[in-house]
């Protein structure tokens, strides 16, 4: 159970199963494997079987309002609202004083678009909770969803008393501005939303509609580019940075732009227009006709199509099928039942349908969402930890023993360490230790070869006649241990072959890293580790006592010091290591890190740099983003 939950906590969801189905197979009474395998079921986005596992363990134990919470959020994951709303009900007749359980049922009812009952709920919330800001902006939100805008924006206002730091409040905010062609202030509320949610695709997507109101179109354009880092895939953004490109006359990126939104949608019969005008523009006049005609196929009667179509089967000297197009559109104006259509006109740019509408005439038109709504967080410990942390604001972890080879993501180059390589060549013969970084999750089948690995060593243990012999086996059976997140063996194993050689440099080694897993993982729990913490920090020093010259160990343990945030020592190691081992990307990368966390904005830029030019590719986006908040810091 232990080895499942710090699994669990480290992210290692397929190995934390495991060991829940071992405690399962055994005694299937238990309802807390039965929950800890949801929560691993639902963070692999099997929302299906966490539901189920979070079931058995409600039958085993109907009481712990945590299991209904969890059942809850994996049934909002399927849509399944109503069945949630049941969940949220149970879980606050056993814990009433939960304020989340009232906040998720509100939301619920909000999809589910029971609006009545979801403003009665949301007064009880106000009414017990009146410091709790989300209450007042989804009481507004749900105002919008009835069509009252003065409502709205009332409760809105009353939010942002109590906590004008909330950008889904500012976000709201401005629907009601898009919603009244206040563009300018509109753009005003997605500024503060973004800035506090700078990951949230769809306010830039709206801001880019409301700068383009304005004419602000260079900031429009930029807007696109960044919800599509983002989000690459993001419909909205590809469709109408084409349009905005087509306006502005770049045409062979608009096309680029069209032809990702035909292959998202290759039924999107205004996008194929869209492609044929580019193509006729650029020159390419088959393919404009085959656009064209994709078009006309799926709607007849649709003049402006054939006007286009014609004028390119003149350009190409087909006369006979333009005439023949041309005569369509003649007589249809003869017989009055549809004038001339409207060409791009300044007017028309500012003109918007909704992403469901399907009407040809409105091809150049740019496409807004059905409905307005704020992406909520579910107030829960389950929501998706892993999905929305900000890893791009993570050090890269410490250097640890492992039988799996070192990769960052793009090298895979073999770390080299004398101590590892003397180890290798003394002790080991069909394998060998490698120094880590980042060591991938196990997979169930390297599971399976670790676990007899164990119970080999463990056999050859048990045959020693003294403890010099034991000591190599008892570091080879840690590091086996640790890979499948057996923190406790590991530990105890390192504690006997450090009592057997206390000067072992890879002992210290891995007994720091162990220790400083187990800390994370108790900290998680609530516990305190500060003695625990000491301990660690020991090890790594006695390590480097015998080896000074170590990077990795300097590495780590300016990683260590960068956790206390004491980060001027932290840089003085990191810069220690990088003199031993100069293409160390990871020191870079999180040297630049902890420079900017200690406002040495030039130095952390510079560092990243370093990190990215070495293979370290997702140190540009931090780049990128602090280079943004330094200019919005300097124009200020």
């Amino acid at each position: 159970m232990i080895s499942g939950q710090v699994a669990l906590h480290y992210e290692d969801y397929v190995l934390s199963i495991q060991y829940f189905n071992q405690v399962l197979s055994l005694k299937p009474y238990l309802y807390r494997p039965w929950q800890y395998r949801a929560v691993a079921k639902f963070y692999l986005d099997d929302f299906m079987g966490a539901e189920a596992d979070a079931s058995e363990a409600i039958k085993l134990n109907p009481y712990i309002d945590d299991l209904f919470d969890l059942r809850a959020i994996a049934r909002i994951r399927q849509e399944k609202y109503q069945d949630a709303i049941s969940d949220y009900t149970r879980a606050i007749a056993l814990e009433p004083q939960v304020r989340n359980y009232w906040f998720n049922r509100v939301i619920c009812r909000l999809n589910d678009k029971q609006y009545e009952q979801a403003q009665a709920e949301t007064d009880t919330i106000i009414r017990r909770w009146s410091d709790f800001a989300n209450a007042y902006s989804l009481k507004a939100e749900l105002f919008l969803h009835q069509k009252d805008t003065l409502e709205a924006a009332l409760w809105l206002g009353k939010s942002l008393e109590v906590d004008p730091y909330n950008g889904d409040t500012w976000t709201t905010k401005a629907y009601i501005n898009l919603s009244r062609h206040e563009w300018r202030e509109a753009d005003s509320c997605l500024n503060k939303a973004i800035h506090l949610k700078p990951n949230t695709v769809k306010n830039y997507v709206n801001r880019a509609l409301a700068r383009l109101n304005y004419n602000n179109l260079r900031g429009a354009m930029e807007d696109y580019d960044t919800a599509l880092d983002l989000d690459p895939n993001n419909f909205l953004a590809h469709y109408n940075r084409g349009l905005l490109r087509m306006q502005l006359g770049d045409d062979n990126r608009a096309i680029t732009d069209f032809d990702y939104v035909i292959k998202m949608e290759p039924k999107n019969m205004m996008a194929v227009f869209n492609r044929g005008v580019l193509h006729e523009k650029t020159g390419n006049l088959n393919a404009a006709i085959r656009d064209f005609s994709a078009v006309i196929d799926e709607f007849p009667n649709f003049w402006t199509g054939l006007s286009y179509r014609a004028a390119c089967y003149r350009k190409l000297g087909m006369t006979a099928k333009a005439e023949l197009d041309e005569f369509k559109i003649l007589k249809a104006q003869l017989n009055k039942r549809q004038g001339a259509q409207n060409r791009w006109s300044k007017s028309k740019q500012k003109e918007m349908r909704k992403r469901s509408e399907i009407d040809p005439e409105k091809y150049d038109q740019i496409v807004v969402e059905d409905d307005a709504e704020v992406e909520h967080e579910y107030q829960s410990e389950y929501r998706g930890r892993v999905q929305n942390r900000q890893i791009d604001l993570s050090l890269m972890p410490m250097f640890e023993l492992s039988f799996q080879p070192y990769q960052n993501g793009v090298n895979t180059l073999q770390l080299f360490d004398a101590a590892v390589e003397r180890f290798n060549a003394n002790y080991l013969k069909d394998r060998r230790l490698y120094v880590t970084c980042n060591s991938p999750q196990v997979s169930k089948e390297q599971s399976e070869k670790l676990f007899s690995l164990i119970e080999e060593l463990s056999t050859r243990i048990a045959e020693t006649t003294t403890p010099q012999d034991a000591a190599p086996l008892l570091l080879q059976r840690s590091v086996a241990y640790a890979s499948v997140q057996n923190i406790e063996e590991a530990l105890n194993d390192l504690n006997d072959c450090l009592e057997i050689d206390s000067l072992s440099e890879l002992g210290h080694w891995q007994r720091f890293i162990c220790q400083v897993r187990m800390n994370n993982f108790k900290v998680s729990q609530g516990a305190d580790v500060r003695l625990a913490a000491t301990h660690a920090a020991d090890d790594v020093r006695q390590a480097l006592a015998v080896n000074p010259r170590n990077a990795f160990l300097l590495y780590n343990h300016a990683n260590y010091l960068a956790e206390q945030k004491e980060y001027g020592q932290a840089i003085d190691n990191y810069t220690k290591a990088l003199e031993v081992e100069p293409g160390m990307a990871e020191a870079y990368y999180n040297r630049g890190l902890v420079r900017l966390f200690d406002n040495h904005y030039t130095e952390g830029v510079a560092d990243l740099s370093k990190a990215g030019e070495l293979g370290l590719y997702h140190a540009y986006s931090i780049i990128k983003k602090y280079t943004k908040e330094m200019k919005v810091k300097n124009e200020k």
